[in-house]
């Protein structure tokens, strides 16, 4: 049996930091995002607490609703609610 030899590649390179801008955000789109998020934790858990799931299914919804929760949290920080703590306390 013949062993293939897999090649590495070399990690991509940014030579020039100036060259590259991160796209920016504005108040209206994270406010868009924000009510997104909020709506489809609610949906995940209306869909977990309303029907009745296998295992695996439960396990998905709580996932999807946890996840969820910690997006609609990140995104009341960053916009400064006073009432949000730090995302990761």
């Amino acid at each position: 049996m013949r062993v293939k030899r897999v090649r590495r590649t070399q990690p991509l390179m940014v030579e020039n930091l100036q060259e590259v801008t991160p796209p920016i955000r504005n108040r209206n789109e994270l406010q868009l995002m924000l009510e997104d998020a909020i709506e489809r934790r609610d949906e995940w858990r209306k869909y977990w607490q309303s029907t009745k799931l296998s295992k695996r299914d439960n396990v998905e919804a709580l996932r999807n609703y946890t996840a969820l929760r910690g997006v609609v949290k990140t995104l009341q920080w960053v916009m400064l609610n006073p009432n949000v703590e730090h995302p990761l306390d």
